[in-house]
């Protein structure tokens, strides 16, 4: 079984800066795409950032220039750099990777618990 564990949400004000992590665990073969979700109350999950394992990046245009992903293929971990925050970036942040376990041939997408983000003075 995989799993993901996402740490490093919490409460800031606007303008300062968080780092969210997420490390995959459990019997994996590879890891396609690692990314980040969010989803603020009332609206729909969005994608944040996903990196592949080439390392091919896609960013939202909203979080363009402030937010920053990065992964470790050989630790299977991504990260994700949060700067200038505001208070539409205030939500439940998901860590997501496309998974093939070791005894697999097919990848399955998998899903971290979510760590809250709020943004507020």
């Amino acid at each position: 079984q995989v799993q993901l564990v996402e740490s490093g949400g919490g409460l800031v004000q606007p303008g300062e800066s968080l780092r969210l992590s997420c490390a995959a665990s459990g019997r994996i073969a590879s890891i396609a795409v690692m990314g980040w979700f969010r989803q603020a109350p009332g609206k729909q999950r969005e994608l944040v950032a996903q990196i592949s394992s080439g390392g091919e990046i896609l960013h939202a245009e909203s979080v363009k220039g402030r937010f920053t992903i990065s992964r470790d293929n050989a630790k299977n971990t991504v990260n994700l750099q949060m700067n200038s925050l505001k208070a539409e970036d205030t939500a439940v942040y998901y860590c997501n990777a496309d998974v093939r376990g070791s005894s697999s041939s097919n990848y399955v997408q998998v899903w971290g618990q979510g760590t809250p983000v709020t943004v507020a003075s």
